[in-house]
């Protein structure tokens, strides 16, 4: 028996007992999370700590540190987010009524946990907490791999979490955490097939290919956030500056954040100097088309196909589209499925943008920072899935359900 078959096998063995726990109870264990994380606050940053000397020894990006950074703000918002579960409905045992067949049998199916789901991330600590409790909520047992860039976090928060297991009488392995960051345990959690339902990987690019390409347990995918905002001619001009302040400079180093800003040819020569001030006095970078590059100074000009990158920082590209067509054909080739917002006063045009594009969270008129979990009423999010099987966008307790069918008789046959 290896570390990581025992990991995966008690895990199995917890999960049995999850399924069938009561709502009040799972809610009480929730609460006592929340509380511990705030009453452990000092250890928690102490493990972050650990986790920054050596992110910064190793030359990580300002986006991953800030992914990595801990402070007492952010821990009582992942204690809040735990308390806004206990608020929403418990999906397991949830049940929809399909009627009754010409033979008199009938139909119903019933929301089930999907068994033991294991989250591979790396430097976000928040993960292990929003994982814990979500799995937990959704009657679901976790297994969390992160990366060893938040380890000393990671195992810190999962501390907490198991001294409250263990207060309810629970199985600590219900949340467990692979305490060695070795890349061949990865390697071989990624085949327990018949142990583990689901995997979901959470950071960069290569991280989730490599997951994608190697795991035999379905994965679902939470690719790059290139998210755009189009101005269209019938923007107001200070709400849409308002989003693009927002969207670009709040948070930079998060998957919500705006990377492209699409303008509408009909309004540029109007709008583009007022954004050209704008984000000059935020020391935003600017990569800009040909027809946009004049508006600014200090530009890079890009190539028609030198767009979609996620900048993950105080870096932006813009290009000047010929109205709403134009602005879906670009999203259609660079975007990434994440989130896509439309700044315009006209109804028509708003409704026919969130039909077609194609993006599992499409906004009229709000941030792109909006696109999470928590702001969205799911209270923690577990990812952003830009795969279509079978969540889409931001996924919260009902995302870690399945359905199965029931099917009562009175001693029917088929004939």
């Amino acid at each position: 028996m290896t570390l990581i078959s025992n990991i995966a096998k008690a895990a199995a063995k917890a999960a049995k007992t999850l399924a069938i726990l009561d709502t009040e109870t799972k809610n009480a264990v929730l609460l006592a999370m929340a509380q511990g994380l705030r009453a452990h606050n000092a250890t928690i940053l102490e493990g972050n700590e650990k986790d920054l000397i050596h992110a910064k020894a190793m030359g990580l990006s300002e986006a991953m540190i800030d992914r990595l950074t801990l402070n007492s703000e952010r821990i009582d918002a992942m204690a809040s987010g735990i308390e806004t579960l206990v608020e929403l409905d418990d999906p397991v045992g949830k049940i929809r009524d399909f009627g009754e067949r010409p033979n008199g049998i009938k139909i119903r199916k019933m929301r089930v946990p999907l068994g033991v789901v294991c989250m591979i991330y790396e430097a976000r600590p928040n993960v292990t907490a929003d994982a814990g409790a979500l799995c937990f909520k959704s009657g679901n047992a976790v297994i969390l791999r992160g990366g060893k860039e938040a380890l000393h976090s990671s195992m810190a928060i999962a501390e907490v979490m198991h001294k409250v297991l263990e207060q309810f009488n629970l199985p600590k392995t219900l949340i467990s955490v692979v305490p060695d960051p070795d890349r061949a345990l990865l390697m071989e959690l990624m085949q327990q097939r018949g142990l583990i339902d689901l995997i979901i990987p959470r950071g960069g690019e290569g991280l989730i290919n490599f997951v994608t390409d190697n795991s035999k347990i379905p994965v679902i995918q939470h690719f790059k956030g290139v998210c755009h905002l189009y101005v269209d001619k019938d923007a107001d001009f200070d709400k849409a500056l308002n989003l693009l302040l927002n969207g670009k400079t709040q948070r930079t180093g998060v998957c919500n954040a705006l990377e492209g800003l699409l303008v509408d040819s009909a309004i540029s020569d109007k709008f583009l100097p007022r954004v050209a001030k704008l984000l000059a006095e935020k020391g935003v970078k600017i990569n800009a088309c040909k027809n946009a590059a004049p508006y600014f100074e200090n530009v890079t000009v890009l190539n028609d196909d030198d767009f979609g990158e996620e900048y993950l920082c105080l870096e932006i590209a813009i290009r000047v589209v010929d109205g709403i067509q134009g602005a879906v054909k670009h999203i259609e080739q660079f975007g990434s499925h994440h989130t896509e917002v439309i700044c315009t006063e006209n109804e028509k045009t708003a409704m026919k943008f969130q039909q077609v594009v194609d993006a599992s969270v499409v906004m009229v008129n709000a941030s792109s920072r909006f696109s999470d979990g928590c702001e969205l009423g799911l209270g923690a999010e577990i990812g952003i899935a830009t795969s279509k099987l079978h969540a889409y966008g931001p996924m919260g307790l009902e995302s870690l359900t399945t359905e199965k069918f029931l099917v009562n008789g009175a001693g029917q046959v088929r004939t």
